[in-house]
C-alpha cells in the first residue's frame, strides 16, 4: 500500500534501527543496496535514499511517506504533509540550526550589516552554502544582493578567501567557532520529520496505515529510556512506597491476594533506577522487578 523511502547516510543505521526496534526491519540483499523491503502488509515498497532528495521525490508522489530533515524541505521548497518530528538519534535528539555565519573578527552584527561585507575585489557579498535556495530566499527577504555559491562541503573553511560569510547547519556553534566564526542570525531550526505526500495523506486507507506505522515508531522513542518497574508492598508502607515513584502516570496498585499488601507497578526513567531500587527497599517495598520496554503507546 505504503511507498517508503529511507534516508541514506549518516541517519541510515539509526533509521534502521528504529524501524527494527518497532517490528518493521528493513530487509535489503546488501549494505548498499538502494532497494528494500519490509514483511509489513500496508507497506508496498523501500527505498534508501539522500535524505536531500526524499522530500522532492515525496511531493511529487513517487514515494507516499519519507524521513528527512526539516531543512531539505524548506532548501527544496517541497510541499509535503509533516506527520510530526521523530527524534530517535544522537544525530536528530536535538535540532540543527541552519545559521549566518561571518569572521569572528568582522563588524557585521545583524544581517542588516551583511551589505557592507562586499569586498573591493569582488563589489559583491560572497556567500557559500549547501543549502543555496533557503539562503537566496533569506537574503532576498532582508533586501540583500549577494553571489550564493553551492558548496560540496567543508563550508567554513571558505571564508575569508572564497566567501565573505557562509550559512551552514550547527546543533552547539562548536565548530564554527573553532574554524574562527561568529554566528550572525539563525535561517531555520530543523527537526528530523516523517513526511507524506499530501494526496496520499488525504487518501483514508493510506492515511491510516501512515498513522499506524507512525504509532509503532513513537511507541519505540517513547520506551526509550523507560523501564517498568514492578515490586510488592506491605499496606502500612504503601504510601511511602508511593511517595518516591516518578511516574510517568499514576502508578497500577492491585491488592494482593488474601489481603496485606499491594503490588504496585510503574514506568520509570532508566536514569533514575540506580537511585530508585535501594530508595524503595528502604520503605518497605519487596520483591522489586526491573524490566526493560520495546513499545509505550497511550
Amino acid at each position: 500500500m505504503l511507498r517508503v523511502v529511507l534516508p541514506k547516510g549518516s541517519l541510515e543505521k539509526a533509521t534502521l534501527a528504529l524501524f527494527a526496534e518497532a517490528d518493521l526491519a528493513v530487509k535489503r540483499s546488501s549494505d548498499v543496496e538502494y532497494r528494500a523491503s519490509i514483511d509489513d502488509p500496508r507497506v508496498l515498497d523501500v527505498r534508501i535514499l539522500r535524505p536531500q532528495e526524499i522530500p522532492v521525490y515525496v511531493a511529487d508522489g513517487l514515494f507516499d511517506l519519507g524521513i528527512t530533515g526539516r531543512d531539505w524541505i524548506e532548501e527544496r521548497g517541497s510541499v509535503v504533509t509533516s506527520l510530526g518530528s521523530l527524534e530517535y538519534s544522537k544525530a536528530t535528539a536535538n535540532p540543527i540550526r541552519v545559521v549566518l555565519a561571518v569572521p569572528a573578527e568582522s563588524n557585521v552584527e545583524s544581517v542588516g550589516d551583511l551589505a557592507a561585507m562586499a569586498t573591493a575585489d569582488h563589489g559583491v557579498l560572497r556567500v557559500s552554502t549547501e543549502y543555496p535556495e533557503l539562503t537566496r530566499r533569506f537574503l532576498d527577504r532582508h533586501g540583500i544582493s549577494a553571489e550564493v555559491s553551492l558548496s560540496y562541503g567543508a563550508t567554513e573553511a571558505k571564508v575569508p578567501d572564497i566567501a565573505d560569510c557562509v550559512v551552514e547547519i550547527t546543533e552547539t556553534g562548536r565548530a564554527l567557532r573553532a574554524a574562527g566564526l561568529r554566528i550572525v542570525d539563525t535561517l531555520l531550526v530543523s527537526h528530523t520529520e516523517l513526511i507524506a505526500n499530501p494526496a496520499a495523506a488525504e487518501d483514508p486507507a493510506k492515511r491510516h496505515a501512515m498513522d499506524q506505522l507512525l504509532t509503532l515508531l513513537q511507541g519505540v522513542l517513547e520506551a526509550r529510556g523507560k523501564v517498568l518497574v514492578k515490586l510488592n508492598v506491605p499496606t502500612e508502607q504503601l504510601a511511602a512506597v508511593i511517595e518516591v515513584l516518578p511516574a510517568l502516570r499514576s502508578p497500577t496498585v492491585s491488592e494482593l491476594f488474601g489481603g496485606g499488601g499491594f503490588a504496585v507497578e510503574t514506568v520509570v526513567p532508566k536514569s533514575e533506577i540506580n537511585i530508585l531500587i535501594p530508595a524503595l527497599k528502604d520503605r518497605g517495598a519487596t520483591d522489586v522487578i526491573e524490566l526493560a520496554l520495546a513499545k509505550i503507546v497511550h
